[in-house]
């Protein structure tokens, strides 16, 4: 199930804006195509990162895949209980799962992200 009431990239990244801090994680669809997380590597906290560039990685029994940053602006957490258990990623991908919570720089930072709905159409096919 893709929840609605998140914005989503098409490079399979998830957005929750609360307040005005963006909480990012990956999708259940993404956790699927990489099977068992193993190693998670994520930015620092204060780094500036820009919507598509890649901010971290995730290892799986399977590949390595790259992070993307769906939204500019500062990096203002990470999630540092995945570093021992990244294996929360596959069981909750939409909460305790997160990766980052950035501070945007633009106003309407979800502007070029898609609706839950454009994204089912994406992974559905």
């Amino acid at each position: 199930m893709i929840p609605e009431d998140l914005h989503y990239s098409e490079e399979h990244e998830w957005v929750r804006l609360d307040d005005d801090i963006a909480i990012v994680g990956i999708t259940d669809f993404a956790q699927e195509q990489l099977g068992d997380i193993v190693y998670v590597q994520l930015p620092d906290v204060g780094e500036t990162v820009a919507a598509g560039s890649v901010v971290g990685e995730l290892e799986s029994t399977k590949s390595v895949s790259d992070v993307f940053s769906p939204i500019n602006g500062e990096v203002v957490a990470r999630n540092e209980s995945l570093d021992d258990a990244p294996e929360v990623i596959n069981g909750d991908p939409y909460g305790e799962g997160w990766l980052v919570k950035i501070r945007p720089t633009d106003d309407d930072p979800t502007e070029q992200l898609i609706t839950a709905e454009a994204y089912a159409g994406l992974t559905q096919g």
